[in-house]
């Protein structure tokens, strides 16, 4: 499940690219055409997964997976179907709207979510006792209700500027779109997953329970953090697109050092926080004095990596915004996969570090990927980046009959 959702995210983040720069450039229903084709683009998408959840139990089972589990994975599965279709629309379309600075709709209809969820869990299930199909169920219609939300905004008026209608022109120029799409998910994936791989590492060492309890109390606390950092992303990604579309060059350059300067700020308090705090706040999460203790040795670690995740993000974003996404690919790849967890797993199996050597590996892994991202952010051109930009804005540029004119609507 997760698998889909990083790929549909992450190919629908190109769309902060394309909306947010030509949005700067005042190419207005250019918006609502990029749409569109992340439209189709995450479709097309979403019909390649379908056979990995319509099979997910022999899958598994094939897998040396427990049978039993296998099936209820399988039954889960097949009810996220419509969850994972809900994503093609629900992410494209909080991703146009923020190019524009029309948080406000996506964050209510966020608030709705959460509230329909949380109704609807308790009415399916401690009310209608309808059990796991219960919870299921209550997730699509929560999912689907800000969709048709959002939907409705764009199409009854919320975006005159940006929404004129379906277009033919949302057929044309699919490459570019894909090819983008392509480096954006591969680009967030790679982030994704190296957690994921980090959990995997840590199930095969002695005394696995404890040190899983303890990773996974460190990487909620993390996560908790990067949501603050995930918003200074999207801020960021917007700012700069915006900025580099309207050809302003020192805007988008001060935009980085402001969004940088206050996410540093935050993540360095909270660095303070954890640092005091320790293991304490591990119980939260456990009564278990060995889980909490486990966490404690893990305290400094995790305040590092809150640090870093103050600003290793914002950087993202800034990628984001300038369509950096391919090459950002390549610098995760180097970082987490080549670096990062080769460098955990011999720390932690070789020289017997345990869960903090693949703590340590996963800190080194983003410490480089940091270095790097800061380095190609004060080495970039941004005054050549405009032309970038402008030249990339003219190249996609189509009037509503799909034929194709320059930045200032010249054949």
């Amino acid at each position: 499940m997760r698998f889909s959702n990083g790929i549909l995210l992450g190919m629908a983040s190109a769309l902060e690219t394309l909306c947010g720069q030509s949005y700067g450039a005042k190419q207005y229903h250019m918006l609502g055409v990029y749409l569109q084709r992340s439209w189709i683009v995450l479709f097309g998408c979403a019909v390649l997964l379908l056979p990995v959840y319509l099979f997910i139990t022999p899958l598994l089972v094939a897998l040396g997976q427990d049978p039993g589990i296998a099936a209820v994975a399988g039954t889960i599965s097949l009810w996220y179907i419509p969850v994972m279709f809900s994503y093609v629309w629900g992410f494209t379309l909080q991703m146009y709207l923020q190019a524009q600075s029309k948080n406000m709709v996506v964050t209510y209809l966020a608030m709705l979510n959460l509230a329909l969820h949380l109704l609807l869990s308790w009415l399916f299930t401690a009310k209608l006792r309808l059990g796991l199909a219960g919870v299921m169920a209550s997730m699509v219609i929560a999912f689907w209700i800000p969709v048709f939300g959002q939907l409705a905004f764009v199409f009854f008026g919320g975006c005159p500027l940006t929404w004129t209608g379906f277009s033919p022109s949302a057929f044309t120029d699919l490459a570019a779109v894909v090819k983008l799409s392509l480096s954006s998910g591969v680009m967030l994936c790679l982030e994704l997953w190296y957690n994921t791989v980090l959990v995997l590492l840590t199930g095969y060492m002695k005394n696995a329970e404890v040190a899983l309890d303890a990773l996974s109390i460190c990487l909620n606390i993390n996560g908790w953090e990067m949501m603050i950092s995930v918003g200074f992303l999207a801020a960021t990604g917007v700012r700069v697109s915006n900025e580099l579309g309207a050809g302003r060059a020192r805007r988008a350059k001060f935009a980085i050092f402001n969004v940088v300067a206050t996410s540093f700020s935050i993540g360095f308090v909270l660095f303070v926080f954890f640092v005091i705090f320790r293991g304490r706040l591990a119980y939260i999460f456990t009564e278990s004095e060995a889980v909490a203790d486990a966490v404690d040795d893990l305290s400094l670690l995790l305040a590092f990596s809150i640090l870093l995740n103050s600003v290793q993000p914002v950087l993202s974003g800034v990628a984001v915004g300038a369509g950096w996404q391919s090459v950002v690919a390549y610098v995760n790849i180097t970082s987490y996969y080549l670096i990062g967890i080769p460098l955990g797993a011999v720390l932690c199996y070789v020289l017997g570090f345990q869960v903090k050597g693949i703590w340590i590996g996963m800190l080194l892994g983003t410490l480089v990927q940091t270095i790097v991202l800061l380095y190609i952010t004060l080495k970039t051109d941004w005054q050549k980046q405009v032309g970038i930009t402008r030249e990339r804005l003219k190249r996609w540029y189509t009037d509503e009959n799909g034929r194709s004119q320059d930045s200032r609507g010249n054949p």
